[in-house]
């Protein structure tokens, strides 16, 4: 599959751009700044060899096209994100959107979780794409550690929420492309509202244990997913 993540030079994108492109997907890294996305570009062809396929380019180049475009930035530039791609994205794009609403209490890293007017960040993104747009809520509660360190086995769910059926089932065909991960559909947009705050509780309960690498496994057996 063809796919742009924009923020692909943070922390979170970057992770995800070495995940997919090691499971055999073509990702082009957006960001903002054209050298940084060379520089994440030169280092994931270092980790995962030089014909990896992934490029990097400005972040509305980066999207230009793209059938799935996964949008991993901070909540505080969310909204200047989504006006600046808008115009260029694909009609029918799937737009994954990764933001959690998040904020620092003074200082540091932001980890005290926020309730955006529109209900989750997902809804304000669906908001700012035009209406033909398919967005769908995903990976709030993948570790950007655990990601990123190739060696490590992956053994998590990833939350999956939106309203259209078959763009949540592109968006569970790339999670289970990369092993150890499985996808679990949410149900609609709004129960962003949730996932997204599950990432300030994983954060407390890295903090309080001393790790980095806390996630979510549903469990019950016996369940598949929705025809």
């Amino acid at each position: 599959m063809d796919l742009a993540i924009v923020g692909g030079t943070g922390k979170e994108g970057f992770g995800l751009a070495l995940r997919l492109a090691a499971a055999g997907h073509a990702v082009t890294i957006g960001s903002r700044d054209a050298e940084r996305a060379a520089a994440a570009v030169a280092e994931a062809r270092q980790r995962l060899g030089a014909d990896a396929a992934i490029a990097g380019a400005l972040n509305p180049d980066a999207v230009a096209g793209k059938p799935v475009v996964v949008v991993t930035v901070p909540f505080v530039g969310q909204a200047s994100t989504y006006e600046q791609l808008r115009d260029h994205l694909a009609p029918d794009a799937v737009v994954v959107d990764a933001t959690s609403p998040l904020q620092s209490a003074v200082g540091g890293a932001a980890w005290h979780a926020l309730r955006p007017w529109q209900g989750s960040a997902a809804e304000l993104a669906r908001s700012l794409v035009p209406p033909s747009v398919r967005l769908v809520a995903a990976f709030h509660t993948v570790s950007a550690t655990a990601l990123r360190d190739l060696d490590r086995p992956l053994d998590e769910d990833v939350l999956v929420c939106g309203d259209d059926p078959a763009a949540k089932a592109v968006v569970g065909r790339l999670v289970e492309a990369i092993p150890g991960m499985r996808w679990v559909d949410c149900g609609g947009l709004e129960m962003a509202r949730i996932t997204e705050q599950l990432t300030a509780l994983l954060i407390s309960i890295n903090r309080r244990y001393r790790t980095r690498g806390a996630g979510f496994r549903i469990v019950g057996g016996g369940w598949g997913h929705p025809g």
